[in-house]
This record gives C-alpha cells, sequence and structure tokens, in this order.
C-alpha cells in the first residue's frame, strides 16, 4: 500500500540540501568528488531561475576546483566583477554559448571550435584557443542562456567558443535536448578543459562525477519520484525556433 501523497510531500520538505553542492542529501555525491587542478580558470554564471537541484551539475563541477568561481544572477559589469578579483586581459577568457552557431555548419570537425561575433569560424583556431587562461559556463536553460549572454555585454570583449560533442550527453532521457549539442554543464567543462590543455584525466574525472550523479539519481528516484525535476516542455519549444 503506497502512502498518502500528503505524507510523502511532508517526507520531501523535510530533506535538507547540501550545503556544497545544494543537491537534496540522498542525491549528493559530495563525499566521492575528487580534486581537479587546472591551469584553466573557471566562472560558472547561474540564471537566478535556474531550479534543477536534482540534475543539474553547476555545483557539482565546482566541487572539483578550488579556485571555480560560482555566481547566481543575471547581469555583472563585467568579468572582473563577475569573478570578483582584476583581469588583466579578458579576450584570454572564453565564453561557451551556443545560441544559433553549429559546429556542423562550419568548415571544421574540431570538438571545441571559436568563433566570432557573426558566428564565422576565427582564424588561428589553435593559437586562439592555446592562450585561453578562463572559461565562462552559462548554467541554465537555453533561453535563460541566451539572457546571461545579452545582459552582459562584457563577454563580447571575450573569445566566444562553441563545441562540437562526439558523443550526446548522458542524460539521455532523463533531460532530452533538442540538439546533439546541448550538454550539462559539468559536460561541457569536461570537454573544454581536457580538450584545451590535453588533459584526458579532467574529462575522465568529470565524467565519472557525472554518472555517478545520474546513478544515485535514479536510485533515489525509484523511492522519492517527487525529487524528479519537472519536464521543460515550455522551455523546449522555445529552442526550436
Amino acid at each position: 500500500m503506497s502512502e498518502p501523497t500528503e505524507v510523502k510531500s511532508d517526507v520531501i520538505a523535510e530533506i535538507e540540501d547540501c550545503a556544497n553542492c545544494g543537491k537534496p542529501l540522498p542525491l549528493c555525491i559530495c563525499d566521492s568528488v575528487t580534486p581537479i587542478e587546472s591551469r584553466i580558470q573557471l566562472l560558472i554564471l547561474i540564471h537566478p531561475q535556474e531550479q534543477d537541484r536534482a540534475l543539474g551539475t553547476a555545483r557539482l563541477l565546482a566541487r572539483h576546483f578550488e579556485n571555480a568561481v560560482v555566481r547566481i544572477g543575471l547581469s555583472w559589469p563585467s568579468l572582473a566583477k563577475a569573478l570578483g578579483r582584476p583581469v588583466p586581459d579578458p579576450s584570454r577568457w572564453a565564453v561557451l554559448y551556443l545560441g544559433s552557431a553549429k559546429v556542423e555548419d562550419l568548415e571544421t570537425d574540431a570538438e571545441i571550435v571559436a568563433i566570432n561575433r557573426k558566428g564565422e569560424l576565427e582564424p588561428h583556431q589553435r593559437a586562439i584557443l592555446s592562450d585561453i587562461e578562463g572559461i565562462v559556463l552559462l548554467d541554465g536553460t537555453w533561453s535563460q542562456a541566451k539572457a546571461l549572454w545579452w545582459r552582459n555585454a562584457w563577454m563580447l570583449k571575450c573569445q566566444r567558443v562553441i563545441l562540437g560533442p562526439k558523443r550526446p550527453s548522458l542524460y539521455g532521457k532523463l533531460r532530452r535536448e533538442p540538439r546533439r549539442d546541448g550538454l550539462s554543464t559539468i559536460e561541457a567543462a569536461a570537454i573544454l578543459l581536457a580538450g584545451l590543455q590535453k588533459r584526458p584525466d579532467i574529462a575522465a574525472t568529470l565524467s565519472d562525477s557525472f554518472e555517478r550523479m545520474l546513478a544515485r539519481f535514479r536510485e533515489v528516484q525509484a523511492k522519492l519520484p517527487e525529487l524528479a525535476p519537472k519536464p521543460r516542455k515550455r522551455d523546449y519549444r522555445r529552442r526550436r525556433r
């Protein structure tokens, strides 16, 4: 006999969140997070309406890096203000923003691609990518990422990059994406940090962490389905336009 809905709701309401990753404690895997050293810094900007605590990966990603900076908001006056410290040269920072640009439409089969303001392939790809000192990741739905991009004009001073992942997201049916290059924040970071630094170990560590998170989610979902995020049907429609 199943428990009454109101009883389950009370149980969910009493579940505490992890102070580090922000997930409900039954979904937390912080005790298995492996620290990673990286010469490339991370700035993760989370849209304030991003509510997916169960399947979101931004804070889990940040747990791997001692100097990763996480900010929640819509806009900041500059990269330096978002980071909380001076930035000598914003052009040596990359912003991952897909928008309407697709690697498959460009004359390259690279997994990490630098593009200009018109969405065109930048010349001298290797020199540009090897010069990157930091990465800005926009965390949220596609429409929320678009809002972050347009509200922060300073991002135009940074190098825009897009991804052409060789494999689809491990989210699978848990979170459907309208495009093959739609990845979780932790998957995108794995490709960028590993590719730019020629460090496959970074990709392996982050991928393992993501897989553990998904496995834990599936285990808990069977017992507490109320923890599962609601489908983002409305946002999917906006993305296809």
